[in-house]
């Protein structure tokens, strides 16, 4: 009787310990899980990060063209002694906003030149350029040679019938994120027009 009332009390010890063993390790199953999903959080959260500072973050300069130039006005002197030209462009100008903020930007001036000297100029308002979108602006483009002295050059382009000019023009501005991100950027535009003086055309344009 004593030696069954023995062998009951370690079998009872032993589902006991048993129990205690399944119970630690259902513990540290638990555990083990916990910490998998926050490694799988962490993860998730640094790529998600990383993602959006390589693209909703990161801010680029805009992009400042000519989209279309137009003459709608050409007058001539061929004078051997005093070539002179006058001219007004109508033109389009497109500013290319690929961030996911909107971009603000402040009044600028295109300035047009020929031979390096300035011979006329247009103007652009501030304005605004949506998120991921391209805004188009009109502007008058009024070039006169009244501004240069005497140019030998002038004579002799004439009289080939081609005038190359230059426009430069830069915009200033912020980049808004989210209403709460801002980042000064600017963008500037160098282009290049041939002016075909017989048919009274742009012959090619370029910007860069």
């Amino acid at each position: 009787m004593a030696e069954k009332d023995q062998q009951e009390h370690v079998t009872a010890n032993s589902d006991v310990e048993s129990a205690m063993v399944d119970s630690e390790e259902l513990r540290h199953k638990k555990r083990m899980r916990r910490l998998g999903y926050a490694a799988a959080f962490t993860v998730f959260l640094t790529a998600t990060v990383l993602a959006l500072s390589l693209t909703v973050m990161h801010i680029k300069n805009p992009n400042f063209r000519f989209h279309t130039v137009e003459i709608e006005d050409l007058s001539l002197s061929s004078s051997n002694t005093t070539p002179s030209f006058s001219m007004r462009f109508e033109a389009e100008v497109a500013v290319k906003n690929m961030n996911f903020g909107h971009f603000e930007y402040d009044k600028s001036v295109i300035s047009m030149s020929y031979g390096g000297k300035k011979v006329g100029e247009a103007f652009i308002s501030n304005g605004e350029v949506k998120v991921r979108s391209t805004k188009v602006i009109r502007v008058t483009v009024e070039v006169t040679s009244k501004t240069l002295s005497s140019n030998s050059k002038l004579a002799t382009d004439m009289k080939l019938g081609f005038l190359t000019l230059t426009g430069h023009g830069r915009l200033d501005g912020k980049v808004y994120l989210m209403k709460v991100f801002k980042k000064k950027k600017s963008t500037q535009m160098d282009c290049t027009i041939e002016v075909n003086l017989e048919n009274k055309v742009i012959q090619e344009w370029k910007c860069y």
